[in-house]
């Protein structure tokens, strides 16, 4: 039984196929009973889900929807990786931001992110942080680092 795909197909959620690093590294390492996976974008199907600045050239609800892409990205490189069945919980979350400087909004494009974490996870939550980056690869809107605690 792998209850964290079975949960994020009641939500409706799917995961795509793992994406392949856009330079020299490995998606994920595993060190003890932790997963390390690699910068999360929004990607799919190899392309951007979006590009640019979340509060400039896309709305909150855009940079969102990119977290969301993310996150179902880690989970489809840690299914890849370990299989998902295998992965207690993340531990912390971190979401970088592509904003300008006076954009306030990071809590609620992080929180795409965190959705469908807590929806693989219930009832075990995740640590975050969220903060605002002037630039990421390939001009996307959010980067995610996410560490996982193995069973």
């Amino acid at each position: 039984m792998n209850e964290p795909l079975e949960r994020l197909h009641e939500a409706g959620l799917r995961l795509p196929e793992a994406p392949r690093p856009l330079g020299s590294y490995v998606p994920a390492f595993r060190a003890g009973g932790l997963l390390y996976l690699s910068g999360m974008l929004p990607l799919r199907d190899g392309e951007p889900l979006a590009t640019g600045l979340v509060g400039e050239d896309l709305d909150v609800g855009a940079g969102r929807a990119a977290a969301e892409a993310a996150a179902l990205n880690a989970l489809a490189v840690a299914h890849a990786e370990v299989g998902l069945a295998e992965v207690a919980a993340v531990v912390r979350l971190a979401v970088h931001i592509a904003c300008p400087p006076a954009f306030h909004g990071h809590a609620a494009v992080a929180d795409g992110a965190s959705r469908v974490f807590d929806l693989a996870f219930a009832p075990v939550r995740h640590a975050r942080l969220a903060f605002g980056a002037a630039s990421l690869p390939a001009g996307m809107p959010v980067e995610l680092d996410v560490i996982m605690a193995l069973r």
